[in-house]
């Protein structure tokens, strides 16, 4: 018989009620930062803090390079301000002050996929109080068009893009809590109307 077993758990300090957390090499030194700086035995130095805004609600937070120069840039769901924050990466583990893009209302989700086919990470957003996702299309140098909008069902959550219909595009998944279900946006490259799995 197998039996995984993992070690006690190490906390770090971090900011007022932490939602989401993200993985992610951010300032290429090929060992995976918590959006600070990893020294390299298993510690993590203090937080470094960027502002998204007062009142903002940061709720989601992702990490993806968004304007294709090898770094990784943040990509936050602030659903306070209804908006997604775009922090880019100037190559030494800290950020540019964040751009801000409008979505639906309270955005709890963020991810990235390039839905379009043009090379480029597009933004995918969960609006939960819009009963809709948001994408944001990638311009190429790191900002992005205004939203189109998709209608999901009530209180979508969570969305994740993956190639359902194996057409080698990517579709979106997306998690309604309101109404206990879930939406797929089939892609082409304007998405299909919703179709609902209960």
């Amino acid at each position: 018989q197998c039996s995984t077993i993992f070690t006690g758990q190490t906390t770090y300090s971090t900011g007022s009620s932490p939602n989401s957390v993200v993985a992610a090499d951010v300032n290429g030194d090929g060992k995976p930062d918590i959006i600070v700086a990893n020294y390299g035995n298993g510690t993590f130095a203090a937080q470094a803090t960027y502002s998204t805004g007062s009142g903002s609600g940061p709720y989601y937070v992702g990490a993806v390079d968004v304007n294709g120069d090898n770094k990784t840039d943040i990509i936050v769901a602030n659903s306070g301000s209804n908006n997604v924050g775009v922090l880019l990466n100037i190559g030494n583990g800290t950020f540019l002050t964040q751009t801000a893009y409008l979505t639906g209302s309270g955005p709890t989700c963020v991810t990235a996929a390039d839905v379009n086919g043009d090379g480029k990470p597009d933004i995918i957003v969960a609006n939960y109080n819009s009963k809709g996702v948001s994408v944001l299309f990638n311009t190429g140098n790191g900002t992005f068009a205004a939203q189109a909008t998709y209608p999901t069902g009530t209180g979508p959550v969570c969305v994740a893009p993956v190639d359902i219909n194996g057409d080698n595009k990517p579709d979106i998944i997306v998690a309604n809590y309101g109404s206990n279900n879930i939406s797929v946006l089939l892609n082409y490259y304007r998405f299909a109307d919703c179709i609902l799995f209960i």
